[in-house]
C-alpha cells in the first residue's frame, strides 16, 4: 500500500506543481506584465522595481493557483488512470476508492496548510511592499510616472495629463488641482513645457512641529492659468482664467503619496497581527474569506475525483479544461460573495463560506456515490 501511496502521490506533486507554475505565468503574470509593460519600456522605470513589484503579487497570485493547480493534478492523475483502467484493477484487488485517495487527502491537507499561511501572513506582507513599489519609482526615478498621453492620478489632489514624454521633458501637461475633501477642481493650468525634481520643504507635522519633506517638483514654462473661485467653484461666471505665466511649479508631498497608497489596500493587506487589532465587523469577515480561500483545495480535492473517474479522459488538455471551468465558476462565485462586505444585513462573514459550502456538498454526494459502485 505503501507503494501504491508513493506512486499516486508523487504523480500528484509533480503535476500540481506543474499546473500551479502554468497558471501563475498564464492567467497571474501574463496580466501583469501586460499592465507593467508601459512601466517598463516607455517610461524609464529600473528593471530591479518591477522584477520586485512582479514578486510581490506572485504569493498573493498562489492563493488562487495553488487550489485551481491541485484540482487540475487531480483531475488529469485519475482521469488517466481510470482510462487506463488502473483504476479498475485496483478495485479488483479489493482496494476501495476512499483508500486509493489517501495520498489525495494528504496533498490536499498540506496545500492548504501552505494557502493558508500565504493568506495569513505571507501574501498582506507582500501587498503593503508592493503599494510602496511606487513611491520607490516616485523617489527613485519621478519621471517613470510620468508616460506618453497618460493621465497620472496618483498624487493626492492632482489630476496631471502629459501628452509627450521624452527623457527629462515632458510637453503639453494639463495639471489639475482637485480640493481633498470636497473633490471639487479648484484650478487648471496647461504649460507647453515641464521638468521633474525632486525637493524638499519644512512643513509642520501633525504634533505642530516642523520636519522635512520630500517632495516632486514640477516646474511648468509658457503656461495658461485658470483659477475657480474658493466659495463658488461651480460656477464659471467667477472664474479667473487667462493668467499667463512664463514659469511656475506644483509642489506634491511624496509624503501623501506614500499615505495614499498605505491605506490603499484596507484589511486585505493587513497581516494577522494587525487585523486582530481592527474593527471587530471587518476583522471577522475579513479572516473568514482567508480561511475559505484556503479550504478550496479540499473542495476541489473531494469534486474533482468522482469527477475525473466519470470523464475518463486521459487528454491533458481535457483536464485543464475541466479545470478552468471549474475554478472561474468557483472564483466567480467566491468573489461576488465577498463583494457583499459592505451589506452587513447579508451577513458577509457567513456568506464567504457559500462557495465552499456548494463545492463541498457536490462533491461529497458524487464521491459517496462513486465509493458505493
Amino acid at each position: 500500500m505503501r507503494l501504491l501511496d508513493r506512486y499516486i502521490g508523487r504523480q500528484l506533486l509533480v503535476t500540481a506543481l506543474f499546473a500551479i507554475v502554468v497558471l501563475s505565468v498564464v492567467l497571474v503574470l501574463g496580466n501583469i506584465f501586460k499592465k507593467l509593460l508601459d512601466l517598463l519600456v516607455n517610461q524609464n522605470a529600473p528593471t530591479s522595481l518591477i522584477l520586485s513589484f512582479i514578486a510581490y503579487v506572485l504569493p498573493f497570485s498562489l492563493t488562487f493557483t495553488i487550489p485551481w493547480g491541485f484540482l487540475t493534478s487531480v483531475l488529469l492523475v485519475f482521469g488517466r488512470m481510470s482510462a487506463e483502467n488502473e483504476l479498475t484493477a485496483l478495485r479488483s484487488n479489493g482496494i476501495s476508492i476512499p483508500r486509493t485517495c489517501m495520498p489525495v487527502w494528504g496533498l490536499a491537507a498540506v496545500f492548504t496548510a501552505i494557502c493558508l499561511w500565504i493568506n495569513m501572513d505571507v501574501a498582506p506582507r507582500a501587498q503593503q511592499q508592493m503599494k510602496n513599489a511606487l513611491f520607490n519609482i516616485a523617489t527613485s526615478n519621478p519621471l517613470a510616472m510620468f508616460g506618453t498621453d497618460k493621465v497620472i492620478e496618483d498624487f493626492p489632489g492632482h489630476v496631471i495629463y502629459v501628452e509627450k514624454s521624452s527623457g527629462d521633458r515632458l510637453t503639453n501637461l494639463l495639471v489639475y488641482k482637485i480640493d481633498a475633501d470636497t473633490k471639487d477642481l479648484k484650478s487648471v493650468m496647461f504649460a507647453r513645457e515641464g521638468r521633474l525634481e525632486l525637493g524638499t520643504a519644512m512643513v509642520k507635522n501633525s504634533k505642530g512641529k516642523m520636519e522635512e519633506e520630500k517632495q516632486l517638483i514640477l516646474k511648468l514654462i509658457d503656461g495658461r492659468y485658470e483659477e475657480r473661485d474658493e466659495n463658488h467653484p461651480d460656477e464659471l461666471s467667477r472664474l479667473r482664467n487667462g493668467i499667463v505665466v512664463a514659469e511656475g511649479s506644483v509642489a506634491i508631498s511624496l509624503k501623501e503619496l506614500y499615505e495614499k497608497k498605505q491605506k490603499a489596500g484596507g484589511v486585505s493587506s493587513m497581516a494577522l497581527g494587525e487585523l486582530l487589532a481592527t474593527e471587530k465587523s471587518e476583522r471577522t469577515i475579513e479572516i473568514n474569506k482567508r480561511l475559505s480561500n484556503a479550504l478550496a483545495t479540499l473542495a476541489f480535492a473531494l469534486l474533482a475525483v468522482p469527477l475525473a473517474v466519470t470523464a475518463q479522459r486521459k487528454e491533458t488538455s481535457v483536464g485543464f479544461a475541466i479545470s478552468l471551468a471549474i475554478g472561474l465558476v468557483y472564483y466567480l462565485f467566491f468573489f461576488l460573495t465577498d463583494m457583499a462586505r459592505n451589506r452587513p444585513n447579508l451577513h458577509p462573514e457567513l456568506l464567504v463560506w457559500l462557495p465552499n459550502i456548494v463545492f463541498f456538498a457536490i462533491g461529497a454526494v458524487r464521491f459517496t456515490k462513486l465509493s458505493r459502485r
